[in-house]
């Protein structure tokens, strides 16, 4: 998906973007309207995915102040496929997504951002949405440190509704590696499983919304929230990469074929840890770790499958 070579789209060098840099794109780090910046087929998409376990939405967030230009989607109605067996937020039907992203006005040679205004997790679920979906790894990112550091950096906010032109971008889905319940067994077995919950769910000591409480056996705690430094944005790249290598990611003779994967409770804060590890340098974006996109709702359902306690894998 590239933009036509007269008039070439510039492009993302990381799944991070800090505000500042958003801000000039968008023309608002000085006038705050939206004027001047990048051209208008050069601007980014911007999506607003904020949201809470638990809800509210985070749609009266939006309405109250965003991003300038920043398009509203709803993770439950609009970023995952209806809850059922597979999971409460299963990957969403790729027509029904295609429908979304150019309803946000995102075409074929877009660059989109995205953000929420937590420790960016959400705002993961979008970018490897859209990975899956087909688009190249430099036109997308997740805004760093979300729409707090877009506050705490004095950048402008808006409350006018968006309306964005269409857009045309195809969706081909299938291009990020997800795993079901017998491929997240296998990966905790054979390689390294990651839970990207807090840890008092992967020991089990509580279970706010799945049927059960504990973790995958054979699964290593690697909570998301560890991403993000006191500031809220996340660590730099190589306090990530130490972290993930005291996992035993990337690390030992047989790093480049041992397999890794990621869940968490439904297959949306996971995905930060698929970008953690690809921003951290332990996987390229041509051979990232899979999402097992059911995660916890979907294992902890079935009965038939163990449910471990406690801290040990």
């Amino acid at each position: 998906m590239t933009s036509s070579a007269a008039s070439p789209t510039p492009r993302f060098t990381a799944p991070l973007v800090a505000p500042a840099v958003v801000a000039a794109l968008l023309g608002v780090d000085a006038a705050g309207d939206g004027s001047g910046g990048a051209g208008d087929g050069e601007r980014p998409v911007v999506l607003d995915v904020r949201w809470r376990l638990g809800g509210p939405p985070g749609r009266a967030d939006h309405a109250a102040g965003h991003v300038p230009g920043a398009v509203y989607l709803d993770i439950d109605a609009e970023l995952a496929g209806p809850p059922g067996p597979a999971g409460r937020h299963p990957l969403p039907d790729p027509g029904d997504l295609q429908d979304v992203l150019r309803r946000a006005g995102v075409s074929a040679g877009s660059r989109v951002v995205a953000y929420d205004d937590d420790s960016g997790a959400v705002a993961a679920r979008a970018w490897w949405l859209l990975r899956w979906a087909g688009f190249p790894a430099d036109r997308v990112a997740v805004l760093d440190g979300g729409y707090r550091a877009w506050l705490a950096d004095r950048l402008p906010v808006s409350a006018a509704p968006s309306r964005p032109a269409a857009g045309d971008v195809v969706v081909r889905s299938g291009r990020m590696p997800v795993i079901d319940a017998d491929g997240a067994a296998a990966v905790a077995r054979d390689g390294v499983l990651l839970d990207a919950r807090a840890g008092a769910r992967y020991r089990g000591e509580t279970e706010p919304v799945d049927p059960r409480a504990g973790h995958v056996p054979g699964a290593l705690s690697a909570p998301a929230s560890d991403h993000l430094g006191s500031d809220g944005r996340w660590l730099p790249r190589e306090a990530l990469a130490r972290r993930f290598a005291a996992l035993g990611v990337g690390v030992g003779p047989d790093a480049a074929t041992s397999p890794v994967g990621a869940y968490c409770g439904s297959g949306v804060t996971a995905t930060a840890v698929v970008l953690a590890v690809e921003y951290a340098g332990l996987r390229s974006p041509d051979d990232p770790i899979a999402l097992y996109a059911g995660s916890w709702s979907n294992w902890s359902a079935d009965r038939s499958r163990p449910a471990a306690v406690g801290a040990r894998p």
